[in-house]
């Protein structure tokens, strides 16, 4: 009798992430209340309540249900073991968007936190836990980096703090990108092509080492200042009016 209350409790703490992820999905996460979740559900307002203390709390448990896993991979003790920590990690960010694709449930998931939570008062307490779990991931995936620099994968100069953000943000890039218009690239069956990109400029950008010393920004405003000259330049030719772009 007592498994059988532990297992329908699992089942309807299941069915309400089920009905909160298709309640986001569909509306956003700003306008739905726990109300409309539990009209979903097929459940009471208690019910929710009872596993959930909040709108926040739901969330949260429906996202981990897919950061749960790749958390898992990203471990740095899983890593730690390996011969090849940078191929371990090129694989792991392969198979995140090849899952993003191919596992309904991924896509769902990551559509809500990149496209459809909107950046609003009412969303502070989610948001908060969503920049709780991206520096969380940016820590693991720092030691990864570390360890692959240590194994000589990566150049001893390499700076792991720059390093590490802008490998998230290609990753995030590709999957936001995809996510909001999937007929731009096959993104399946290039996966394993933009890892190799992504850790290839962790091995070779001179951007990425210490001491890299940047081009002066005058020089760059100059080169902008004459394309843009030339840009209205054609296109007065072509007869078309122009803005004032240059000053």
């Amino acid at each position: 009798m007592v498994r059988r209350t532990k297992e329908e409790a699992l089942e309807t703490r299941h069915r309400i992430l089920d009905a909160a992820e298709a309640v986001f999905h569909a509306r956003g996460v700003a306008r739905p209340s726990l109300a409309d979740i539990a009209e979903a559900a097929g459940v009471t307002r208690g019910a929710i309540y009872w596993h959930f203390k909040n709108k926040s709390d739901v969330f949260a448990a429906m996202c981990d249900r897919v950061h749960l896993p790749v958390e898992a991979l990203i471990e740095p003790e899983r890593l730690a073991r390996q011969e090849d920590p940078l191929g371990g990690i090129r694989d792991i960010c392969a198979y995140v968007m090849r899952q993003t694709v191919i596992n309904p449930r991924w896509r769902r998931v990551f559509e809500i936190i990149f496209h459809k939570c909107e950046m609003v008062q009412d969303n502070g307490a989610i948001f908060e836990r969503q920049r709780q779990s991206h520096q969380e991931g940016l820590v693991k995936m720092r030691e990864h980096l570390r360890l692959a620099v240590e194994r000589g994968q990566l150049p001893a100069d390499l700076d792991l703090d720059l390093a590490v953000n802008a490998f998230h943000a290609a990753v995030g890039g590709v999957l936001a990108h995809w996510l909001f218009s999937p007929q731009d690239f096959n993104l399946d069956a290039n996966a394993e092509r933009l890892s190799d990109a992504f850790i290839d400029t962790l091995k070779f950008s001179p951007a990425l080492r210490h001491g890299y010393v940047p081009r002066p920004m005058a020089e760059l405003d100059q080169e902008l200042s004459t394309l843009c000259q030339q840009a209205c330049a054609n296109a007065q030719n072509d007869g078309l009016d122009t803005p004032d772009l240059v000053p």
